[in-house]
């Protein structure tokens, strides 16, 4: 912190040359109890206005004036014992995502009557990376602070981040000693195997010749890519970064773990060898016999490690990590998606035109790890399919992770084979039904996109298979339970019930329609549908509420009743 000798009037004038008026990058705070008001009151106290400033371009928060005029107030730090440093460390703990690099503290006690006034000087926010504040993100509209709205996070969350590639850094205290030899070897094998036409001249290169002509090293300098794919695991010190893939198993009781380290190229296939894969049996609709398939296809599961290692934003300085269920397992690395979504690259279709580590990327393709046409979703799907398992899922991704379940296990073993197995329906299709039978969000597009193929029914969220997919799958009637009877039957019910005993109860109404309503309403809901059932009758006059709350038929009614007896 920089101490400046200045009267009040003229720390007064100082800051009205220096910060002339609040604004997106600028706000003046009282907060004389600075104890009390630095991370305890949302929206007000001194952290969600660091999410705010930095959320915009970054800029000033002064502490201890007069809002509007700048008047000196000072502000009580003899309760709170910050330093420069304890103040830097509880903003960034509290404060997640906000840079460290130039966030700063200026403290000025005036020299007449000892008033304390901060200027924090808050950076502007990492690109794609709101900071959060209260499990909130802020910004500021002209001088106001106001919870973040939908459109500046997109706009943030699609911000250019320039050419910086982490994983194309020279070490330069790295030497090729400090990769391990039997990887080299293995990225020389894969290298022939992407280029067959290359291999005998490859073979003849030397390692520093070959690693320069793969694109993992750059004239003979030693990148962040050489020391993650082929590295010694003594050597990832010099990445300043935890390069682990942490496994974890959790099946019921039985608890284990591992670590992972570089090279990586070797140990995301160790890793795949951990994972406990055998046979399980599926009965197509179409075979007499069942038909055994592996639990997981291992190019699926290499797919998905290589995916986090390629898409993990190192930035972040944070672990892979791979959690083994009983049904599934669960990749996680850091980042959002890069370009587009998931669902976007499912058809096999689209070619992303950027990476978060092209460098990384351009290695692991050379080493025939990955493609670059964009087709390693579409395959984890396809495997998936042409195995009658449940489609992978992004659901738990978040803003700050990429986390993808591949499932090992049938839900419902007569829908899903007997789905998969007609042919008719493209995977996309198959991806978005897949979805309905196991009660997950559809988009409004994607809604859209079964009704008019006639593969689904009802309104969102209450959507149901229709009545073409149930015959196909044999669910004839899951699919009438589902759907449960329509409005006018429920209303002739109604009348019926009430001709034949004069008077009913909300209970035996009850008792009468809610078996006959929807399984795919909750108890509330059909409660309140019965609801709507009786009032739009009794506005029709066919009914009313009698003594005792009991419901009768109304005068009309009751005389066509009376009618037709005779």
């Amino acid at each position: 912190m920089t101490n400046r000798n200045m009267t009040e009037q003229e720390l007064q004038q100082y800051l009205k040359e220096r910060f002339p008026k609040e604004d997106a990058s600028c706000d003046w705070k009282e907060m004389k109890n600075l104890k009390n008001s630095f991370a305890n009151d949302p929206h007000k106290d001194v952290v969600s206005y660091l999410s705010g400033i930095s959320n915009m371009e970054g800029g000033h928060l002064i502490i201890g004036v007069k809002d509007g005029s700048l008047e000196i107030v000072g502000t009580d730090l003899s309760k709170v014992g910050f330093d420069k440093t304890s103040v830097i460390h509880k903003m960034l703990e509290q404060c997640t995502n906000l840079p460290e690099e130039d966030l700063s503290v200026e403290e000025f006690i005036t020299t007449d009557t000892n008033k304390v006034v901060w200027i924090i000087n808050i950076p502007k926010h990492y690109p794609r990376r709101p900071v959060i504040a209260h499990k909130k993100m802020y910004q500021r509209r002209n001088d106001s602070l106001i919870v973040m709205t939908h459109e500046r996070e997109e706009a943030i969350l699609k911000e250019d981040l320039g050419h910086y590639d982490w994983s194309a850094e020279v070490v330069e205290s790295a030497t090729i000693d400090d990769l391990d030899a039997t990887a080299i070897q293995a990225a020389l094998d894969g290298y022939c195997e992407r280029y067959p036409k290359r291999a005998e001249e490859a073979k003849s290169w030397t390692t520093k010749q070959f690693l320069d002509k793969a694109k993992i090293t750059k004239n003979g300098k030693i990148t962040r890519t050489a020391l993650l794919l082929l590295g010694k695991e003594e050597s990832v010190h010099y990445l300043n970064h935890p390069a682990e893939i942490v496994w974890k198993l959790q099946t019921g009781e039985e608890r284990a773990a591992n670590i992972f380290y570089p090279p990586f190229l070797l140990s995301a296939v160790e890793l795949r060898g951990t994972i406990r894969n055998y046979q399980i049996k599926i009965f197509p609709s179409n075979a007499l016999l069942p038909t055994p398939v592996m639990k997981y296809d291992q190019r699926s599961l290499l797919e998905g490690l290589h995916n986090c290692i390629l898409h993990q934003d190192y930035t972040r300085g944070e672990r892979i990590i791979v959690t083994e269920s009983a049904d599934s397992v669960m990749f996680q690395n850091a980042g959002t998606f890069y370009e587009g979504r998931y669902e976007d690259y499912i058809d096999g279709k689209r070619t992303p035109t950027q990476y978060r580590n092209p460098f990384l990327q351009n290695a692991m393709v050379n080493l025939n790890m990955i493609d670059s046409q964009g087709f390693g979703i579409h395959d984890m799907f396809e495997n998936q399919r042409s195995r009658f398992l449940p489609m992978p899922d992004y659901d738990q991704s978040t803003d700050r992770h990429v986390i993808m379940v591949m499932p090992g296990q049938v839900i419902n073993e007569e829908y899903s084979t007997t789905l998969m197995e007609n042919t008719s329906l493209d995977l996309t299709t198959v991806f978005l039904l897949d979805r309905v039978q196991r009660n997950k969000p559809l988009s409004k597009a994607a809604r859209a996109r079964l009704r008019e193929l006639n593969l689904i029914e009802g309104r969102h969220p209450h959507i149901i298979i229709s009545r073409k997919i149930a015959q196909i799958t044999r669910k004839e009637a899951e699919y009438t339970a589902l759907k449960g009877f329509d409005d006018g039957f429920c209303k002739d019910l109604i009348l019926k019930s009430l001709r034949e005993h004069t008077r009913l109860n909300r209970s035996q109404i009850n008792e009468l329609l809610l078996k006959r309503l929807p399984d795919i309403l909750n108890e509330r809901q059909k409660n309140n549908h019965i609801d709507y059932l009786l009032k739009y009758l009794r506005r029709e006059g066919k009914i009313h509420v009698g003594p005792n709350k009991y419901w009768e038929l109304g005068p009309a009614q009751q005389n066509s009743s009376s009618e037709k007896q005779s």
